[in-house]
């Protein structure tokens, strides 16, 4: 199978699951429960894909080495290593914030998805940025 188009595709998702996390924000904020549920459970969805697509591509090439030099070198390694901690503590935190509205305890649901929004938020904004810087930026 040829994998060489999943780095975009993963960024693409990754761009989806921002765009769905900032429309189902915004839904919540003007009181529109059920789109906010739509777009919410289709982020998880999205990010998902992502996942699946993600370790798919790389147990198929391995890891990709970033080929930059001079002052841009440190900076996609600090976006890098932000990235990939926040990314494994999304997964969990994500999880019970989907649970927390799933069993309707809306308090403690809003107490968490206040920190789980903007880490899934960055980790789906770095997570095209590492794309770009990895891929498509000028060398």
């Amino acid at each position: 199978m040829d994998v060489t188009a999943l780095p975009a595709l993963n960024a693409a998702l990754n761009a989806s699951s921002a765009i769905l996390l900032v429309a189902g924000f915004l839904c919540i904020r003007a009181r529109k429960v059920a789109a906010h549920t739509v777009l919410m459970l289709a982020a998880f969805g999205v990010s998902t894909l992502f996942l699946v697509s993600y370790l798919f591509y790389h147990a198929h090439v391995g890891s990709v080495r970033f080929q930059g030099s001079g002052w841009i070198r440190p900076v996609y390694f600090t976006v890098l290593v932000s990235h990939t901690i926040l990314a494994i503590v999304i997964v969990p935190l994500a999880l019970r914030t989907l649970l927390l509205a799933a069993r309707k305890q809306f308090a403690r649901h809003r107490a968490i998805a206040r920190w789980t929004l903007p880490l899934w938020l960055y980790v789906s904004v770095t997570g095209v940025l590492v794309y770009w810087m990895l891929y498509r930026m000028p060398r």
